[in-house]
């Protein structure tokens, strides 16, 4: 049997679990009719925006596809592949959110009942989305080998799949992320610092915007980053395959043969399917409140995933006839990944020190708040760091560069359950909102609460752990493309004038990047601002709770600013490696692509766990520490969350797709390099 057919059934069976699980929430009770309304605002919300969003990205799409097509030494054939990767990305993410925001309502009613019950169907909501992801990933790129996998240019038409994945993957990453934090900033500045009421009262606008924007930021946009992640290492892998049949640095023969070296990837991704699946059916949690419990029970799933795909590695490796030394890359990147995350954890969750201590430097004033958090942030990337230069060292020490690719395919081949723990988050903030605004019994609301503060702490590993994979992943695709590009390693010279220049060219990117993601966030939360203060000063009887607000006009505010401000950081991501290629040549693009790769890696960690520890430093003192709500200490914190939000879910986020996007783009226009020397 064609080893490629196990692929298929692979995806066959996650979109088959996807289903399953999609079938078991929607059987669920949606709750009270009040219940229901709030839902059903969310749900409108959110699709509306990803209709529009969508709506942009196919002129996009079909544009660069004609680029693409009449390109010399690119054509229609790797247009059509981006075209391919580009409805994947968007389908994965239209699925996982769809889900989403039906699961909302569902976990809120089955809090009621239990917080295990509520756990249940909230993941379960969420691993809908982590299954979307990797059955349509695996399933697609099957397809394409099917299609051309006998065509001699099938390594140059496949990168087209995950140039088309990582175009819409920065477009729905910054533009869900622009939305949501626009509008969980002025929620939460008029709400309960100015006005001193509760998050999700119904008193305030933008709360169903807030809302729609956990799902269209944290689903919908981290299924499209964790996508393009996860074909794009596969894709950096199948491209080194050559390395792999004979390395000369190691002087052996890691494959048999070039089609060996191909299946290996997707065939780990394959057994990391099915780990992930098991993994999911063991997260479950007894009744006790405590942080503690409910992350042991996340814990004990993606630690399970882990070891199993180590296992079904290992299988690979024996059955396909590869030498042992790339089990233990895979291994490396494998277990780098859950360190990764536990790093972040942390560094991030209310349970540990750190964010104890910005907790604490909440009763001093914002200031400290700030400064606490910020240095926190910068203090997280030494883990991460450490994590990646060991696994980049040990697993080239196994396979060669071949080793470093499939490395990071181990890292993601968990990525069923990783991404199930993200999405969950949105679902159980979303339920937590919805009891809130219903004015459901206290008791619901601390099991919500609790779920809540997972799901942050959650978010946060998650986030961590994309951020790992995209720095491996990205340096597979930078291997790639030297080799793509007719470039031998030992040509790169850091003596060399355009190496340099691309060096700085690269490095500056992410703090260009992020500047003008986190400008939009202000503007967007600037309008939110006055908009929330309009309504409470001219609706009479609003802060009363006699009169409701007008959430729509929020929701319609936010919609049009994101999607206005989304094409800016997007075209400098798209256009910088082209421009670099084109008037400094292939070599100065090399420099560029290791500059942006590892500024863009620090600033990311930096800036996820900066903004994870200020809102769990928040919520920390939500529990009753330092004054509890209402407390200076809290508003303090308040401040701090506010700072952190943009940093932690729009622009640290998008610079993993803009690190990974910038490096495909270098292997998919290599061919037309490969030949040219630069404008200077």
């Amino acid at each position: 049997m064609d080893p490629i057919v196990y692929a298929v059934l692979s995806g066959i069976l996650a979109l088959g679990i996807a289903i399953a699980m999609a079938f078991y929430v929607l059987k669920q009770p949606q709750g009270s009719q009040k219940v229901r309304e709030i839902s059903s605002a969310i749900k409108e919300g959110a699709l509306a925006f990803l209709g529009r969003e969508y709506r942009v990205l196919t002129i996009f799409v079909v544009l660069v596809a004609i680029v693409l097509g009449v390109v010399p030494n690119l054509g229609w054939l790797i247009s059509l592949a981006f075209i391919f990767g580009a409805i994947c990305s968007g389908l994965a993410g239209f699925i996982g959110m769809s889900i989403a925001i039906k699961s909302n309502s569902r976990t809120a009613t089955a809090a009621q009942q239990s917080l295990n019950h509520g756990l249940r169907v909230s993941f379960r909501g969420g691993a809908v989305m982590g299954m979307c992801v990797v059955g349509i990933g695996i399933l697609g790129l099957s397809i394409l080998y099917f299609a051309f996998g006998n065509n001699p240019d099938f390594l140059k038409i496949i990168p087209g799949f995950g140039f088309g994945a990582s175009s819409v993957a920065i477009f729905a990453r910054v533009g869900g992320g622009i939305y949501t934090k626009a509008a969980d900033t002025g929620a939460d500045i008029v709400g309960k610092v100015e006005k001193g009421i509760p998050e999700d009262d119904p008193r305030n606008a933008a709360v169903i915007a807030d809302f729609v924007g956990d799902n269209v930021g944290d689903v919908a946009g981290m299924g499209a980053d964790l996508f393009e992640s996860y074909v794009d290492s596969i894709i950096a892998t199948m491209t080194l395959g050559t390395i792999a049949v004979f390395s000369t640095t190691l002087g052996k023969s890691l494959v048999p043969d070039a089609a060996t070296a191909w299946f290996i990837p997707i065939l780990v991704a394959a057994g990391g399917i099915l780990a992930s699946i098991i993994g999911i059916f063991m997260v479950r949690v007894g009744e006790k409140l405590k942080m503690e419990a409910l992350l042991n029970a996340l814990r004990r799933g993606t630690f399970s995933a882990a070891i199993l795909t180590a296992v079904f590695s290992f299988l690979v490796v024996y059955f396909m006839k590869a030498d042992i030394g790339v089990f233990w890359a895979i291994v490396v990147g494998l277990f780098a990944g859950v360190l990764i995350g536990e790093s972040t954890n942390f560094f991030t969750s209310y349970v540990y020190k750190p964010t104890l201590r910005v907790s604490e430097a909440s009763q001093t004033g914002a200031g400290t708040n700030i400064v606490s958090g910020f240095a926190n942030g910068l203090l997280s990337t030494l883990p991460p760091v450490i994590l990646i230069a060991v696994a980049i060292i040990v697993s080239h020490h196994f396979a060669d560069v071949y080793g470093v690719a499939v490395a990071g395919v181990g890292m993601l081949a968990t990525l069923g359950i990783q991404d199930a723990t993200d999405a969950y988050g949105p679902v159980a903030d979303n339920a937590g909102g919805i009891v809130e605004m219903s004015g459901l019994p206290p008791e619901i609301r601390e099991r919500t609460d609790a779920l809540d503060s997972l799901g942050n702490t959650t978010a946060a590993t998650g986030k961590g752990f994309a951020i790992g994979a995209a720095g491996l992943t990205a340096l597979a695709l930078l291997l790639s493309y030297t080799q793509a590009a007719g470039i031998e390693l030992n040509e790169i010279s850091l003596l060399d004038s355009h190496v340099i220049a691309g060096l700085f060219l690269g490095a500056m990117l992410p703090a260009v990047f992020c500047a003008m993601t986190l400008n939009a966030v202000s503007k967007s939360g600037f309008s939110i601002v006055n908009e929330v203060r309009r309504q409470f000063r001219e609706i009479k009887g609003l802060m009363e709770g006699t009169a409701k607000p007008e959430y729509a006009r929020c929701v319609d505010i936010c919609t049009k600013d994101a999607i206005r401000q989304m094409i800016a950081p997007g075209l400098l991501t798209i256009l910088s490696p082209v421009l670099v290629g084109l008037i400094l040549g292939p070599l100065a693009l090399t420099g560029f692509l290791a500059g942006a790769i590892i500024t863009g890696f620090i600033l990311a960690i930096t800036f996820a766990n900066a903004g994870g520890s200020w809102d769990n430093a928040k919520k920390w003192i939500e529990t009753g520490a330092f004054g509890g709500k209402g407390s200076d200490a809290h508003k303090a914190a308040v401040v701090g969350d506010t700072v952190g939000d943009p940093m932690k879910d729009t622009s640290g986020p998008s610079l993993n797709i803009m690190i990974k996007l910038v490096s495909i783009i270098a292997l998919v226009i290599a061919p037309v390099l490969a030949d040219f020397a630069g404008l200077i």
